[in-house]
């Protein structure tokens, strides 16, 4: 298992540009909100945990469908129906090794983005601890997505339109619980909690959905 962390993490980082890319585009979708919205330092404060988030989420969205794409090409993905190894951990797996390389590096740069939209230091911390709890759920929603497209010839397409609107709720918790650590009647732990239980729920049903559809696309 820790060979095939190391190998996906080596792989996603390789492909297209992996962590690079993301945060490129992470920053390009932050940047051109200023852009739009004019020179109101007060309203980009406002509505900058809400941007930072929707554009880690977007960015997030990239190389999703290259989750099982390089083991349909070279055939290991029949390998990894047959080995020993129950097909659900190695999802899970490769799962952890994906968010590493894209989504990890999406949080580490939050807080440069936060002062970018003139966000105080406790959005900048709560938008960095939220995205940091809730992305992984997004990688786990992810990886149904991509098993169910994966032998499909256009399947990163698919693969955002299946996704996105079943990272809704993921969105909806970890924005909530960044204007409520801003908002003081607001309580912090509520939504926060909401937000760990939607990522250990994914983490749960993500895995298991993902192996399943995989094995159907092999039959």
């Amino acid at each position: 298992m820790t060979a095939l962390f190391l190998r996906d993490l080596k792989l996603s980082i390789r492909a297209g540009g992996g962590a690079l890319i993301g945060v490129l585009f992470f920053l390009t979708v932050v940047a051109v909100i200023p852009f739009g919205v004019g020179p109101d330092l007060k309203l980009l404060s406002r509505i900058g945990p809400a941007i930072v988030w929707i554009g880690a989420l977007l960015a997030a969205l990239l190389g999703l469908d290259r989750l099982f794409q390089a083991e349909r090409d070279d055939g290991s993905l029949d390998l990894m129906l047959m080995q020993d190894t129950p097909l659900v951990l190695t999802v899970l797996v490769k799962c952890f090794a994906h968010w590493t390389a894209t989504s990890l590096p999406l949080v580490i740069a939050s807080p440069l983005l936060g002062l970018f939209m003139n966000m105080d230091e406790t959005a900048i911390g709560a938008t960095a601890l939220t995205l940091l709890v809730g992305s992984p759920a997004i990688t786990f929603i992810g990886a149904v997505g991509a098993a169910v497209a994966v032998a499909l010839p256009r399947g990163s397409l698919l693969v955002s339109i299946l996704v996105l609107p079943l990272t809704i709720p993921v969105l909806i918790f970890g924005v909530s619980a960044t204007y409520a650590a801003v908002e003081d009647p607001a309580p912090f732990l509520p939504p926060f909690l909401i937000l760990i239980a939607l990522t250990l729920f994914f983490a749960v049903i993500g895995p298991a959905a993902a192996a399943l559809a995989l094995r159907n696309t092999a039959d």
